[in-house]
């Protein structure tokens, strides 16, 4: 009998050290446990990889992001940017998205007109001094527009420069968001600014010659050149595609821009292919949309 109380008394001994050791007491365990232990905090909710207000915008690409055309004749107004514009009549993104002030002190444009995805790296490279927390890319279309079909950039060369881009972006910037924005549809591009005397006159100076040379021209030889040009935009889009997405605060617009049926509100009278200030506004809209969606376009 003593021995089976002793017996007891070892275990309650044995359970009141264990309930000590955890941080419990006999009144109930309201008082808090041991700093350190899962008890002492709540678990902290984990950050989103994509911030939906980015701060501040750089934006490279080529003439369409420079506002080519969009306020005078063959020439750059990058006021009238979908992407970093000031006009009030575009609305650009950096607007949108950081209001007029910010706009005009956390914006900064680093497209060039004619470059193309060769020229980007070197383009990021300047941008990343000014350390932005999105930057927009809108490149493609110059690789396209050639003087030949044969002149296209080749879409292995073309995945190996915009790769070049985002490591370059990357070494000095791991957490800058990206937005991509798909090549607009060139043979679209042709159909609806064809229609205009003054446009196609402006295209005989040299304007995407690949896509836009002999308007006109609806002959076998044509139309296979322009599907070719067509085709290697496609595979260009595709290129965007697959390598935003192994880049997890990259963005790219589902092929928004691609789809987009620019009509010739949207086209510059000029040229009647770059967009006016109403496309400009259209471009900015679409990238607003990708970029302040929950989710990203798939």
């Amino acid at each position: 009998m003593r021995k089976r109380h002793r017996s007891r008394a070892a275990v309650a001994f044995a359970a009141a050290a264990v309930l000590g050791l955890a941080g419990c007491d006999a009144s109930g365990g309201n008082e808090a446990a041991p700093q350190g232990t899962t008890a002492s905090r709540p678990s902290p909710r984990p950050t989103p990889v994509w911030n939906r207000s980015p701060g501040s915008i750089a934006a490279v690409g080529d003439s369409i992001t420079r506002g080519f055309d969009a306020c005078t004749v063959l020439s750059d107004c990058p006021e009238a940017s979908w992407a970093t514009g000031s006009d009030t009549g575009v609305d650009s993104l950096a607007v949108r998205l950081l209001g007029v002030t910010g706009a005009a002190e956390r914006s900064w444009n680093y497209a060039v007109s004619g470059s193309r995805m060769s020229d980007l790296a070197g383009q990021i490279a300047r941008t990343v001094q000014r350390k932005p927390e999105l930057v927009t890319v809108m490149s493609g279309a110059n690789d396209a527009c050639r003087s030949s079909v044969s002149a296209m950039t080749p879409v292995a060369d073309f995945r190996a420069q915009f790769q070049d881009a985002l490591d370059t972006l990357r070494a000095s910037l791991p957490r800058t968001q990206v937005y991509v924005s798909s090549v607009p549809n060139l043979q679209r591009l042709w159909s609806q600014g064809r229609t205009s005397p003054l446009g196609k006159q402006v295209w005989k100076l040299g304007l995407c010659p690949s896509m836009l040379g002999d308007a006109d021209a609806l002959d076998a030889e044509a139309t296979a050149r322009r599907a070719a040009v067509q085709a290697r935009v496609e595979a260009y889009n595709q290129v965007l595609k697959e390598v935003c997405a192994k880049d997890r605060r990259c963005r790219f617009d589902g092929n928004a821009v691609f789809d987009y049926s620019f009509g010739t509100d949207q086209l510059s009278h000029w040229d009647w292919f770059h967009p006016s200030r109403n496309g400009q506004s259209r471009l900015a809209e679409i990238a607003y949309r990708a970029i302040t969606a929950k989710d990203p376009v798939t």
